[in-house]
């Protein structure tokens, strides 16, 4: 698996596929209507600003706005085409009898809780085994933990589930020393131990769920089209129990079909991949989806964050498509449980997307791919756009309030520089503007109401329409503080600071209130600062700006609340933000969560790793078993975890010394090493006295 070249790329040794020719209408459609929509703002905020003429700041204005009017308008186009596309109602292709290819299903996992991803593994195991189709697949289990107690739980869970699923399915676990590569480097090693036994691999997330027919269908579809490099579901959102978590998971469910069918009919053969929940070829992963490490340090160099887009773009550059099948419904993730949540994982994600500024021009690209890497690019930058046009236009308010013309300027004038506006065009505008933001969600919101099933199991009418309507008015009090998060993220990230790389939090519950106070104080003192200055200036302008600024004061209690269980549970009991996977849960889904609650009675993600490998012989014979060989030690090189580790299981004179004198990444070692592990097993549990 070569890591490819962004510099240079021969067109000749590119694939040439024959199919269908790109959708043009529909990329006119939604370019040209957006650039028409966008021409179309910028004129009107043109004469919005120059009733006088138009000053250094009311220009900057005026190219802020039509920036950040451009990037809704395409969203809005592209919301269209969907709406118009879903409008028909397409089906997914019938469920296949036979599979002649062999395909991977691979979860990589990262310090999870095994309860959580093993069940979910199992019943999609058990889903595929019932369309008689189990023998096409392979599970690969490829854990890159880093945390000794969790290790151990992957094993344990892993054997648990071979022994109760016995000969019915191939699973197999793989545990990574070093996470070299992250994610990107996990699947990496995957494909060139074992990817050649396999045509296709369908990656999985830790958090993946998807039925058996939806599994077995991207199998099929990519057996069936020997062009394709990656197809790509739309994941759905469930099991989600907090305030914040049922809003996200509403809007995914009910607005998310509508913005995904317009981007997989204009981007056609030429689409993104997200990462998850999508199969892909393997031979042409291997030899055109090798990531470089791209020059200097993070975080805009060394391993690419966002591996995903790039690989995507790659295999696209080598002449293979990439596509989305977004009417093929059955795959599911979860997403983060609060707003605190949320910032933690976008922080890393605008990490990733702007770093993306380095591969943006890469050579052999296609359009279609510069467009996805220019959106990603651009969904973090707005932020910093939206706050500096609200900058802006505070102060060209408060110059027009407080600040004297100057009637003899040094350039000749009939008139002074003043800076006027037009209020009745700016009202207008801004109508508008509102119209085309919130135009996807009603969208969305109109196929399911038109749609009788789904309208019933959203809780009727009425309710959805309540649903939808509490949705927007929480996220328009929830946008300003996300937009002072990523602007922070932007900055930090400019001024070269790494983000990292933790596992995020999956399971429902609740945030310390000090941690609230403290992640969001500064985005309460610019609220308050900002509506003041506004209604010193004028107490319309503090109206205006009444959403962003009531967002903004209200951080901590909205950032509270949206951990909060009761208020989910609440608003579910009430049948709001209710989506039909919540009221008629998919049978694998169920099985899923049924599966995770047995696990967790068996107690394997509280257990002490390296106490139960001394005590259990079977399991520790069983780890062993799994462990790779253990590379030749060069002379004059020494590991030094490994001589610490053994310089302290050295002086151990019982296990409790050794327990309590190791430090986590040498019990690591311990637990990788043969020797050290006999070491541990001979301790007795307390010194002799």
């Amino acid at each position: 698996m070569p890591a490819q070249s962004l510099s240079r790329f021969d067109r000749s040794k590119a694939r040439r596929p024959a199919s269908s020719r790109p959708p043009y209408f529909a990329r006119l459609f939604v370019y040209g209507g957006a650039l028409g929509l966008t021409a179309w703002g910028a004129h009107e905020m043109y004469g919005v600003v120059s009733v006088s003429g138009v000053t250094f700041l009311q220009w900057l204005l005026l190219i802020l706005f039509t920036i950040n009017f451009s990037w809704i308008a395409l969203a809005f186009t592209s919301a269209v085409l969907g709406f118009l596309v879903l409008a028909r109602n397409p089906q997914a292709p019938p469920l296949p009898t036979e599979l002649k290819t062999r395909t991977a299903l691979v979860m990589p996992v990262y310090n999870e809780a095994t309860n959580r991803t093993f069940a979910a593994l199992q019943a999609m195991i058990e889903e595929v085994e019932a369309t008689g189709l189990v023998h096409a697949f392979d599970v690969f289990v490829l854990s890159d933990t880093t945390n000794p107690d969790v290790w151990i739980a992957e094993e344990r869970a892993f054997l648990a589930m071979r022994e109760r699923l016995g000969d019915r399915a191939r699973v197999f676990y793989r545990h990574r020393p070093k996470n070299i590569g992250r994610k990107s480097g996990n699947i990496e090693d995957f494909v060139t131990r074992w990817g050649g036994a396999y045509d296709h691999m369908l990656v999985l997330d830790a958090d993946s769920v998807m039925t058996g027919a939806c599994i077995v269908r991207l199998a099929a579809a990519m057996e069936a089209d020997p062009e394709a490099g990656i197809i790509q579901t739309l994941p759905l959102i469930i099991n989600r129990n907090t305030l914040f978590a049922r809003l996200q998971q509403f809007a995914a469910r009910i607005y998310g079909p509508v913005i995904a069918t317009g981007l997989a009919a204009w981007s056609g053969r030429e689409g993104n991949y997200w990462g998850h929940n999508a199969v892909i070829r393997t031979a042409a992963f291997a030899a055109h989806a090798g990531l470089p490490t791209l020059s200097g340090k993070p975080p805009f160099g060394g391993h690419i964050l966002s591996h995903d887009f790039v690989e995507a773009a790659l295999i696209r550059r080598a002449g293979y498509t990439v596509y989305m099948l977004p009417e093929l419904t059955g795959s599911y993730e979860e997403s983060p449980p609060s707003l605190i949540d949320l910032s933690v994982r976008d922080r890393r994600w605008c990490q990733g997307n702007l770093q993306h500024v380095r591969v943006i021009g890469a050579k052999g690209l296609t359009w279609p791919t510069r467009q996805h890497f220019a959106t990603g690019i651009m969904g973090y930058l707005a932020s910093p756009f939206w706050f500096g046009q609200l900058l802006v236009g505070i102060v060209l308010v408060l110059q027009t309030r407080y600040v004297r013309p100057e009637y003899f300027t040094k350039e000749f004038s009939l008139f002074p520089a003043w800076p006027r506006f037009d209020a009745e065009r700016a009202l207008q505008l801004f109508a508008v503007t509102m119209a085309i933001l919130l135009a996807p969600k009603l969208f969305g919101l109109l196929l399911t109401l038109f749609r009788r099933n789904e309208r019933i199991a959203c809780g009727g009418g009425l309710k959805l329409t309540l649903s939808a309507l509490i949705e927007i008015i929480a996220s328009a009090l929830i946008a300003p503080i996300m937009m002072l998060i990523q602007s922070g993220a932007v900055m930090h990230i400019v001024l070269g600071r790494d983000t990292g790389w933790n596992p995020q939090r999956r399971d429902d519950g609740s945030i310390p209130v000090a941690d609230i106070v403290r992640r969001h104080r500064s985005h309460v003192a610019m609220g308050v600062l900002a509506g003041v200055s506004a209604f010193m200036i004028a107490p319309s302008l503090a109206g205006w700006m009444s959403p962003t600024i009531v967002g903004l004061v209200l951080a901590i209690p909205i950032s509270a609340a949206s951990a909060s269980l009761a208020l989910g549970m609440a608003l579910r009991r009430r049948g709001l933000l209710l989506t039909p996977e919540e009221t008629s849960p998919p049978p694998v889904v169920v099985r899923s969560n049924a599966l995770a609650k047995e696990l967790e009675k068996l107690g394997f993600d509280d257990a002490d790793g390296l106490r139960l490998l001394r005590e259990d012989e079977a399991l520790r014979a069983a780890h062993i078993e799994m462990l790779p060989h253990a590379a030749r030690r060069k002379r004059g090189e020494v590991d030094t975890e490994r001589a610490v580790a053994e310089a302290k299981l050295a002086d151990a004179l019982s296990f409790d010394d050794a327990r309590a004198w190791l430090k986590p990444k040498e019990t690591m070692v311990v637990m990788g090493d043969r020797a050290l592990l006999h070491v541990i097993a001979g301790l007795p549990e307390e010194a002799a006295s």
